[in-house]
C-alpha cells in the first residue's frame, strides 16, 4: 500500500512537530498573551471593515482544514495554527433563517450584511417577502451595511470564487425574492431585475456603491446566444450584454487573470469589475493543476487586488470575500478539495492580515453555516484526514501503519458525511457513486466497501456517506467567527448571526 503525501509530510517532522513540548511553559506563555490583549482594547473608529466568509466552513471543516494545512507543512496536523485562529477574538455565531432550522447562504447572507434574519433563499430582504412572489417585495427591501458605508464616503467591495450573482457575494448589493433570479426574472415580475442587472446598477447608476467586483458568473452577464473567449455561452435571454455596457460607462473590466494583473490600481479611480469563468472559479486544486495555463487569480490575489484598490480612499472601505467553493466541495462529499479552498481562503485572510494596519482596520473571518460532516474513529496522531483512520500507537506519537477496522471488518475513512451523493446504500450510477455502495456478505451482513488509503486519499475520491442525496446537505450547528482591530473585543460570545452586521457598523461609526 502505498502513503498518502499528508502522511509522508507528518512523517517527515514526526519527531519533532509536537514531541516532548513543554505545555506548562506554553500555557503561561498563552496566558502572558491574553493578558495584554486585554490591556490593549481598540475602541478606535475603524475606517476599514474586511468580513470574509468561508462559506459552510462550520467547525468541523475548519478543523479539517487545520489537518490538511498542517499536514501539508510537514507536521501532524492538529498543532497546527490556521491564519484566522491567530486573531485574539472569537466567539461562536447561530446561523438559522426565520424559518429554516438548517440555513441557506441567501437568509445568511441577508444576516450579516443588513442585520436582519430573514427567510431561506431571498437576499437583502425582511422575512415578510414570500420566496418567488416578486409583488411581496416593495416596503421590504433592507437597507445593507455597503449602501451605509458607502454613505461616509468609503468604498466597496465583493470577491468571490463563486459566481459574483451566487447568494453569499450579492448580499453585498442586491435585493431579490430569490436567490437564483441570477440572469432573469419570472414573467410577470416588475418589481426587480436580476441579480446580475443589481450589479451593473450598483456600479454604475446614479445611487450605485460597490466600487470593486471579482470573481466567476459572467454567463449571467451576456446573452444566451453568445459564446465567450472560453467558448461557454451566456445566459442571458434579453439581449444584453451586461459586460460591454459597465465597460462603456467607464468600468475597468477583466475577463482573465492576465487582464486582470494589467489592470491599473494606482490612483484607485473609477471602478473594477473581474469575471473570470462562466459560472463558479475552478477549485483550487484544478487551479493548481493547470499552473501557468490557468486563466483565473486566486481568491488571494483579487483579495490583493481588492485591498490595494479600495486602499487608496481617503475615507477607508467596506469589503467583502467569500470562499464560495468551500461550500461546493463539500456538496460533492470531496473532501480534498473542501480542504484544499479552506487553504486557499486561509492565504486571503492572511495576505489581509499582513498588509492591512490593525489599529485601523477591522477583520472579521467567520462561515454562514456549516455542514454535515463528522470525524470516525480513534485516529492515531497524523492520519491522513483524506485518508484512513489509523491505528494509534501506543509506543509513538505517529500512528501506527494499521488501519482501523468497523464491525463489517471494513476500514474507514477519517472524515465521514451524514448524507450526500457518495451513500453506502445508493444504487446508483456506479461512475457516479465511486467504490461507495455496500453489499450483502454470504451471510446476510451488510458490508461497506474495503477502501484503500490509496483510494481514500485520491483528490476525486467521494466520502462515504449514509442518507443517499445528490448533494450533501448544510448543517444547523454553530458556526465560528475570529476577529481582529478595532472593536473586535465586541466579537465574543455566542452571538445571533446578525450580530456580525452589528459589530461592524458599531466599529465604523464609534471611536
Amino acid at each position: 500500500m502505498k502513503t498518502s503525501c499528508l502522511t509522508i509530510a507528518a512523517l517527515t517532522l514526526a519527531s519533532a512537530a509536537d514531541e516532548k513540548r513543554d505545555w506548562r511553559a506554553e500555557g503561561d506563555q498563552k496566558i502572558s498573551d491574553l493578558k495584554k490583549q486585554y490591556e490593549y482594547i481598540s475602541t478606535d473608529e475603524a475606517r476599514n471593515v474586511i468580513l470574509f466568509i468561508a462559506d459552510g466552513n462550520g467547525v468541523n471543516t475548519n478543523y479539517g482544514t487545520r489537518l490538511f494545512q498542517g499536514q501539508m507543512n510537514g507536521g501532524y496536523g492538529d498543532e497546527f495554527e490556521l491564519s484566522h485562529e491567530k486573531m485574539p477574538w472569537a466567539g461562536l455565531v447561530k446561523t438559522y433563517n426565520v424559518n429554516a432550522q438548517t440555513p441557506d447562504s441567501a437568509g445568511t447572507a441577508t444576516a450579516m450584511n443588513s442585520g436582519h434574519k430573514t427567510k431561506a433563499g431571498v437576499i437583502g430582504v425582511s422575512e415578510d417577502v414570500i420566496r418567488g412572489d416578486c409583488s411581496t417585495l416593495p416596503g421590504n427591501e433592507l437597507e445593507l451595511i455597503a449602501q451605509q458605508a458607502k454613505a461616509m464616503n468609503k468604498k466597496v467591495g465583493v470577491v468571490s470564487s463563486a459566481r459574483i450573482t451566487h447568494a453569499t457575494p450579492a448580499g453585498v448589493y442586491a435585493r431579490s425574492v430569490d436567490r437564483n433570479y441570477e440572469a432573469d426574472v419570472p414573467e410577470g415580475c416588475t418589481e426587480q431585475v436580476d441579480i446580475a442587472q443589481q450589479l451593473l446598477l450598483s456600479m454604475v447608476g446614479d445611487d450605485g456603491w460597490v466600487d470593486f467586483a471579482a470573481g466567476g458568473g459572467k454567463a449571467s452577464f451576456y446573452n444566451a446566444t453568445e459564446l465567450d473567449a472560453m467558448g461557454e455561452s451566456g445566459n442571458r435571454v434579453d439581449g444584453r450584454d451586461l459586460i460591454a455596457e459597465a465597460s462603456t460607462a467607464g468600468v475597468m473590466t477583466a475577463q482573465t487573470k492576465d487582464e486582470f494583473m494589467a489592470l491599473d490600481f494606482e490612483d484607485g479611480e473609477g471602478k473594477v469589475l473581474g469575471l473570470f469563468t462562466a459560472s463558479h472559479l475552478s477549485y483550487d486544486h484544478d487551479r493548481l493543476s493547470e499552473g501557468e495555463n490557468s486563466h483565473e487569480p486566486s481568491i488571494m490575489e483579487m483579495t490583493k487586488a481588492a485591498i490595494e484598490f479600495l486602499s487608496k480612499n481617503h475615507d477607508g472601505y467596506y469589503l467583502m470575500v467569500e470562499a464560495g467553493r468551500v461550500d461546493h466541495a463539500t456538496h460533492a462529499g470531496n473532501m480534498h478539495r473542501t480542504f484544499q479552498d479552506g487553504v486557499a481562503y486561509q492565504d486571503a485572510v492572511q495576505y489581509a492580515m499582513d498588509n492591512t494596519d490593525p489599529a485601523e482596520t477591522l477583520i472579521i473571518s467567520t462561515a454562514d453555516h456549516g455542514h454535515a460532516i463528522a470525524y470516525n474513529g480513534y485516529c492515531g496522531r497524523g492520519s491522513s484526514v483524506t485518508g484512513l483512520c489509523m491505528e494509534i500507537d501506543p509506543t509513538a506519537t505517529m500512528h501506527m501503519d494499521v488501519p482501523n477496522y468497523a464491525s463489517d471488518g471494513s476500514t474507514y475513512t477519517v472524515v465521514s458525511v451524514g448524507n450526500g451523493p457518495g451513500s453506502i446504500l445508493y444504487e446508483g450510477d456506479e461512475e457516479e457513486v465511486g467504490p461507495n455502495l455496500g453489499e450483502l456478505s454470504e451471510d446476510g451482513v451488510f458490508m461497506r466497501p474495503n477502501v484503500t488509503n490509496d483510494e481514500a486519499t485520491d483528490p476525486d475520491y467521494v466520502q462515504q456517506s449514509l442518507v443517499p442525496l445528490s448533494s450533501e446537505t448544510h448543517s444547523g450547528a454553530d458556526v465560528a467567527v475570529y476577529a481582529q482591530g478595532p472593536w473586535s473585543h465586541l466579537m465574543a460570545g455566542t452571538v445571533e448571526q446578525t450580530h456580525i452586521y452589528d459589530v461592524m457598523w458599531y466599529a465604523m461609526t464609534h471611536g
